[in-house]
């Protein structure tokens, strides 16, 4: 069983895998490796779902055939896949992505983590934490809702007219409408991010309201009238973004609704 097979054993199968070497016994194998992830990513969901009350959505195990494309297109042995076994939590913004990131590293303690916002593949944004669990990675994405948006878009673009679309592949008038709405989210969760640090600072000025002069309550009125005007900026500006990834995603799932 795949189970009992060492990392040099397990290399071994990919390596291949990767050559063609794709007979029914090679699949059997493959096919026991995957499953043997099931334990490990029962253990991250429950503990999530348990400690951090949250619920993730995933699967325990890639299929053999989208591991094999894995190891096709990229310059991987086989026990450094890390995403075989992989759930996902969808936040609503930035603060609460970096507080569930945080959470989730306080939970497990063989973690690693990933951020793909700073180095983004593709366009594509979100953090990564890699668990270890008795010798098993199972991946856990933190997307925003936005970045998740993005990602599903590009998904359902690459099932209707080109896999290699979610790998910075497809036509070129693709790649760069894709890389638009992705640098207008970064746009958008940097500057979320950027009034909610704002916001902390204000809310600590308000608190002491009564210990400022006159002039520097005016001066905080006014810092407090501006802000709500660009929360309410961002707030329009975001929600145009996600109504238009939801509306192309629409499109793309029922082509013929008009």
């Amino acid at each position: 069983m795949a189970n009992n097979l060492n990392k040099t054993q397990v290399d071994k199968l990919g390596d291949r895998l990767r050559k063609g070497d794709i007979t029914e016994a090679e699949l059997r194998l493959l096919d026991d490796y995957r499953r043997s992830f099931s334990e490990a990513y029962e253990f991250v969901v429950r503990a999530i779902r348990d400690e951090l009350g949250l619920e993730p959505t995933g699967r325990p195990a890639k299929s053999t055939t989208s591991i094999i494309e894995k190891l096709l297109r990229e310059s991987i042995r086989l026990s450094q896949i890390q995403d075989i076994a992989g759930c996902r939590l969808v936040v609503s913004g930035i603060e609460e992505q970096n507080g569930t990131v945080t959470l989730l590293q306080k939970l497990f303690q063989r973690v690693t983590v990933v951020d793909r916002r700073k180095n983004p593949s593709h366009g594509y944004r979100a953090v990564h934490l890699i668990v270890r669990h008795e010798g098993k990675l199972v991946e856990i994405q933190v997307r925003t809702s936005l970045q998740h948006l993005w990602a599903e878009l590009c998904e359902k673009k690459a099932d209707v007219f080109d896999p290699l679309i979610k790998y910075g592949g497809g036509d070129s008038v693709t790649t760069a409408l894709n890389l638009r709405f992705a640098a207008a989210i970064e746009d958008a969760e940097l500057k979320e991010w950027q009034m909610s640090l704002a916001d902390k600072v204000l809310s600590g000025l308000s608190a002491r309201r009564g210990t400022l002069s006159k002039s520097k309550q005016a001066e905080l009125d006014a810092f407090l009238k501006e802000q709500r005007t660009w929360r309410k900026k961002l707030d329009s500006y975001k929600k145009t973004i996600r109504d238009t990834l939801q509306e192309l995603i629409a499109e793309l799932e029922n082509p013929d609704r008009g």
